[in-house]
């Protein structure tokens, strides 16, 4: 069985930047997709980037462009989301995820395999 383990969250500073890890074990053949989501108070879980960890490809939801940064590191068995400039609107709970392919619009119907997930709170 797939485990995924998040570290990296915390409090900061508007303009600040903040990187997240996600550890996976076990079946780890079983990664091809990694992405991260992320959930906000009274808020819809939305996905904000994904990576394939074969060919590095990327995907990143609008709301983010730009600002984040989706890496794996496939001896670590680890990936990583790098977020800069960071904004009170991007205070929420943080997961990452594994699917068998990465659907193009972030939606988490095909992701079976969550962390427990790591607080980030943008605040001044």
């Amino acid at each position: 069985r797939l485990q995924l383990v998040e570290s990296g969250g915390g409090s900061v500073q508007p303009g600040g930047s903040l990187r997240l890890s996600c550890a996976a074990s076990g079946a780890t053949w079983s990664l091809r997709c990694m992405a991260w989501f992320r959930q906000a108070p009274g808020k819809q879980r939305e996905g904000i980037a994904s990576i394939y960890a074969d060919d590095g490809t990327t995907n990143y939801a609008a709301s983010v462009q730009g600002r984040v940064t989706i890496s794996h590191d496939n001896a670590r068995n680890t990936v990583y989301l790098q977020m800069d400039s960071l904004k009170p609107e991007d205070t929420a709970m943080y997961y990452c995820a594994a699917a068998p392919i990465c659907p193009t619009n972030l939606a988490e119907d095909l992701f079976g395999y969550w962390g427990q997930g790591t607080q980030v709170t943008v605040s001044s």
